[in-house]
């Protein structure tokens, strides 16, 4: 079968999608608190034969500019935050093909809890669930969950190796063929093939037995978005769907390389890793009206969205600076997401950037942020496929810029001609999220060789 674009949508289960503004955009829906508004976009994107959308997640809202929630609720910057695993399962119900994948932290929750949600939610969609890594960002999650401060970074990473030790750990301990469903013979499952984990670590003690057994993909796909070089090694590591951010296609030619070769040298096939940029499509039946709808989105945008959103993914008040005021290395080195910070050195050419500097550079809170892909059905379709076969991805994250709509255009405007290319499916490849992103299904017994021989 000729290699296919992964094309995943970026969901938010919010009042907005990831661009802010996207809620004042004129023909966004704002039912967002009704399960409806999100099974209408299931079922579009089912149509499309889309294989997965996914959610992002905070435990926060973002309130650490000026120092309090009043300038980020006003201007409804992202200013709900519901759980997005109910949501998922609502999108599941309403869908019979479609990939859900949502956000977890393993800096606050146990991997007992999140290995026992995710193998349910896979099993009462079939197999159909993604699981998004992220070890959080910021000072206002740790004080929901009770705790004075945020761990540092390349800390939470190695507390997150552990953590998938843990999860995946508790997934292979039911093999394939553990459930046996004798009523005559009173087997219900064989014994011997249901394990206990014992698992005692540096950060974590699980014992087991898991309580769930195994799905039709046999665990969740694992989906990871790290950018800084302690993040992009937990990736090669453990994920085999990674999201990116790219400023240009050289950069991403450079990027998707490096990093194929980085998941090789953790013994790991490259071609069962699926790297996808983000981006926005604004895609119309002519190049005029493609431009009129970008120029409706830019105009959704307000100055505050940015300094909102940049405050709460680099854990540091950006209202207590002067818009062209230098940040110190020792700033710098304060701040939680060392990728964003580390593209906005890169590309600003300052060792200590601005406000300005993060803003710009950035484009954080508007479509600047990710490539935009703009025009036609052909002309966006032709830059998406030299993107795809230069190769600098092997897809992309579909960011919404106005909801539903962003995503009937994709897939009544752009999916058809990527079919016509033979880009994109014209159906769906099998029933498991892993059968439609060519992905292979684990299996138990393997993790328990490959357990037996470290032993």
């Amino acid at each position: 079968m000729s290699r296919m674009m992964t094309l995943v949508p970026f969901l938010q289960a919010q009042n907005c999608s990831n661009l802010p503004g996207s809620w004042r955009h004129p023909s966004t829906m704002l039912d967002f608190t009704a399960p409806e508004y999100y099974q209408r976009i299931a079922r579009t994107l089912e149509d499309g034969k889309i294989p997965l959308a996914f959610f992002d997640d905070r435990l926060a809202l973002p309130d650490l500019y000026t120092g309090n929630h009043a300038e980020m609720m006003a201007g409804g910057v992202r200013a709900v935050k519901m759980d997005p695993s109910t949501i998922l399962m609502a999108m599941g119900l309403a869908t019979t093909h479609l990939g859900l994948g949502t956000t977890y932290s393993t800096t606050y929750y146990e991997p007992y809890h999140v290995a026992r949600v995710f193998a349910t939610m896979d099993l009462m969609l079939k197999g159909r669930v993604g699981w998004n890594i992220v070890t959080s960002l910021n000072s206002a999650e740790a004080a929901n969950f009770g705790h004075d401060s945020h761990m540092e970074h390349d800390s939470r990473y190695d507390r997150a190796d552990e953590f998938m030790d843990v999860v995946l750990g508790h997934w292979n301990t039911w093999e394939d063929d553990a459930l046996i469903l004798d009523k005559d013979g009173n087997r219900f499952a064989d014994p011997a093939k249901v394990h206990r984990l014992d698992h005692v670590g540096k950060y974590f003690r699980s014992r087991g037995p898991f309580s769930v057994p195994r799905s039709p993909q046999g665990h969740p796909v694992l989906i990871q978005a790290g950018q800084s070089g302690r993040g992009q090694a937990f990736a090669a590591r453990w994920a085999e769907l990674v999201f990116v951010i790219y400023h240009n296609l050289e950069a991403g030619k450079q990027h998707y390389k490096t990093f194929k070769e980085l998941v090789a040298a953790n013994g790991r096939d490259p071609d069962q890793v699926h790297i996808a940029p983000a981006c926005y499509v604004i895609v119309a039946e002519s190049e005029d009206a493609a431009q009129a709808k970008k120029a409706i989105v830019e105009a959704s945008a307000r100055p505050v969205d940015a300094l909102v959103l940049i405050s709460e993914v680099l854990n540091y008040d950006f209202g207590s600076k002067g818009y062209d005021e230098a940040f110190s290395d020792e700033e710098l080195a304060g701040f939680s997401w060392h990728g964003f910070r580390e593209r906005v050195v890169q590309y600003s050419g300052k060792k200590n950037p601005t406000v300005r500097d993060f803003v710009e550079v950035s484009g954080r809170g508007t479509i600047k942020e990710h490539k935009v892909f703009c025009g036609t059905p052909k002309s966006v379709a032709d830059q998406m496929e030299e993107w795809f076969t230069a190769p600098a991805c092997d897809g992309f994250v579909l960011a919404a810029t106005h909801m539903p709509g962003s995503y009937e255009d994709i897939v009544r405007l752009l999916v058809p001609e990527l079919q016509r290319r033979g880009l994109a499916p014209k159906e769906y490849r099998g029933a498991t999220l892993r059968e439609n992103l060519g992905l292979p299904i684990p299996r138990a017994a393997d993790w328990h060789a490959a357990r037996r021989a470290v032993e």
